[in-house]
């Protein structure tokens, strides 16, 4: 240092006066504020969001199983119209309405057993509380087949693709399921391949591709009366070099000769099971609610050609027979994957059956 700077005076930095301080550490606040003001109205907006649509979807669910709940509880209204205690006149009208709601008579017998211990149990029960029991005892007879709403219901995983082959009768909306499923799928960011091993109906392809196309989904087809078989394992070769999620597989809905249907069938698994060894993942079949007792007779033929994994029962929007859901689920004891309720693209479901339970019923009171 040398001598004059002895007297240079040396900068001092003016403190900051409590009106400074508080002034900054005020704006910093409101800056945390405003943030995490942003955030939380971004996750109310989603969580009305979120409520706004459970709400449109039981709304749609409602529109789609009206005539069911105006079939049942009309003649369920008839049956305990002036009666203020549940005893063997109610229970036999009870049985009557079930039966012929289309739940079956398996199922129908299941029920009534139940509601005959409760009353036997609680020695006194009124009509409102049946209308508890029903709820109850229906949403426990069915079976559902999801764990996740991601992937609309199908558990897609890294690595070889989810291979679902559906089966059905013709005219049950296999190919309109199909269609739906890939357009839900490929809107959750799935690649999907679709084989088109309906080789017997050329208006089967032709339509199989329309919804390809619509859905954004990839179609492997042959020329008609092709080995459906071959279809299938050309469809899996190239969804496992493109790099596919899911493979839906169509297939013929034949049921006039059962021995033929399971060799068919069995062959077409084989053959995929070649490309991808545990597959099919999952043998869908697709039944027309609006058939009634017919739908039973199909379940029946086709769990017996081959091993069914989950069910879509379609058209219930058209009929008051949707009461074939509760009996086929559980006489077969085979979860319902889907419901279709519209001819939309988007009124495939998945199926809850405590939302199809509510839909019918409405709220719980408890």
């Amino acid at each position: 240092m040398g001598f004059f700077d002895l007297f240079k005076k040396k900068r001092v930095e003016p403190a900051a006066t409590p009106a400074v301080e508080a002034a900054t550490e005020g704006a910093a606040m409101a800056e945390e504020q405003e943030v995490n003001s942003e955030a939380a109205a971004t996750e109310v907006t989603a969580e009305v969001e979120e409520v706004i649509d459970i709400e449109q979807e039981r709304r749609e669910l409602e529109a789609g199983l009206e005539r069911t709940k105006e079939g049942f509880f009309g003649k369920l209204k008839r049956a305990i119209a002036g009666r203020t205690t549940v005893d063997a006149d109610v229970l036999d009208d009870l049985e009557e309405v079930l039966i012929t709601s289309d739940v079956g008579v398996d199922t129908t017998v299941k029920i009534i057993q139940c509601i005959e211990e409760r009353v036997a149990r609680d020695k006194y029960m009124n009509t409102s509380e049946l209308h508890a029991i029903l709820r109850d005892e229906i949403a426990q007879l069915m079976e559902e087949s999801h764990r996740s709403t991601k992937d609309f219901g199908i558990e897609v995983k890294e690595g070889l693709p989810y291979v679902m082959m559906v089966v059905g009768v013709n005219g049950a909306g296999k190919t309109t399921t199909i269609g739906k499923l890939a357009a839900q799928l490929t809107k959750a960011g799935r690649k999907v391949y679709i084989g088109a091993a309906d080789t017997f109906r050329a208006a089967a392809i032709d339509q199989l591709a329309v919804w390809a196309e619509r859905a954004g989904a990839t179609m492997i087809r042959q020329d008609m009366g092709s080995d459906p078989a071959s279809v299938a394992y050309d469809t899996l070769r190239s969804a496992v070099a493109n790099g596919a999620d899911v493979v839906l597989i169509d297939t013929a809905g034949r049921l006039h000769n059962k021995v033929g249907l399971m060799k068919e069938l069995t062959k077409i698994r084989n053959v995929m099971s070649k490309v991808i060894p545990d597959a099919p993942h999952e043998v869908m079949l697709v039944l027309d609610g609006s058939t009634g007792q017919n739908a039973f007779e199909q379940a029946k033929q086709f769990t017996e050609a081959t091993q069914v994994t989950s069910l879509t029962i379609t058209k219930l929007d058209g009929t008051a027979k949707g009461g074939v859901v509760i009996g086929i689920s559980d006489k077969f004891n085979i979860p319902v994957r889907y419901i279709g309720i519209g001819e939309g693209i988007d009124q495939l479901k998945m199926f809850d059956r405590h939302e199809f339970v509510r839909a019918l019923f409405g709220e719980a009171n408890r």
